[in-house]
């Protein structure tokens, strides 16, 4: 949001932040709201892609468990393991914001 459209807000008395401040999440709550979105992604650009975790896994060179684990927003699976599966499904940076950006 521009910074005349906040002022005009904040003069009428609304106030202006983020989601997490909306939802009134902690940091914790809001990184585990980021796994779960990328993990979503992944499922759905993978199938969309038409492969099975199987395939996928061959692809990255992992086991389909892991690809499983990634998928369900298991903690055990990294953040940058989750965004280079993504790229690795051909996401671009605008496509993950998307995926990240969603509700």
């Amino acid at each position: 949001m521009d910074d005349r459209k906040r002022k005009r807000l904040e003069t009428k008395r609304w106030r202006v932040g983020s989601a997490k401040d909306l939802l009134q999440l902690s940091d914790e709550e809001a990184y585990i709201e980021l796994r779960l979105k990328l993990a979503e992604g992944l499922k759905a650009r993978r199938a969309d892609k038409g492969l099975t975790q199987i395939a996928f896994a061959k692809a990255i060179q992992s086991s389909q468990s892991r690809v499983a684990k990634m998928e369900a927003g298991d903690p055990t699976v990294s953040l940058d393991l989750l965004v280079r599966s993504l790229l690795a499904l051909g996401a671009s940076n605008s496509e993950l914001a998307k995926i990240i950006a969603r509700r």
